[in-house]
């Protein structure tokens, strides 16, 4: 991962702002605020701002996954990118016996979980797979986030940064 973040510093943080790389690195699949926590270390951007800005690029997508995601599957369907759809149907639904067995609280702890693959695009995705209540999906992926953030800046910010 930190080599990802670093490649992408590299590409991003020559042309715009430290804090917009850091939300836009926030933004991506993949990488979300646990990538946007490290690159904003490895810019020298403070954990406060730092936090609220990755807090905010992971969720800002949230709401629209949990929405359309369904409707947006059902029209690739039909299309050249059904290969695509059904790769991403069972990523999201290859994370349902980790989430179903607790509902939302499972969905919280799965998406707070700073490891790649757990965030809040992945939790989205597999809520809304499983057509989990908006209201209690959103919140649950929320919270999560709030506690991966919380996580990755104590790593970042405090174990690595007495290193770095």
């Amino acid at each position: 991962m930190e080599g990802i973040v670093q490649a992408l510093v590299q590409f991003f943080g020559t042309t715009i702002p430290a804090k917009l790389t850091v939300f836009i690195l926030s933004l991506m699949p993949v990488v979300e605020l646990r990538g946007g926590i490290l690159a904003a270390k490895l810019l020298h951007v403070d954990m406060f701002p730092a936090f609220f800005i990755c807090l905010a690029g992971t969720l800002l997508p949230v709401p629209l996954i949990l929405l359309f995601v369904n409707k947006l599957f059902d029209l690739l369907r039909n299309t050249r990118f059904v290969r695509l759809v059904d790769r991403l149907e069972a990523k999201g639904r290859s994370k349902f016996d980790k989430i179903n067995r607790y509902e939302t609280l499972g969905l919280m702890l799965f998406v707070a979980v700073p490891l790649p693959g757990t965030g809040a695009w992945t939790g989205s995705l597999a809520a809304a797979l499983m057509k989990m209540d908006f209201k209690f999906a959103l919140l649950s992926v929320a919270v999560g986030s709030f506690i991966a953030d919380v996580i990755m800046c104590l790593l970042s910010y405090g174990l690595l940064g007495r290193v770095m």
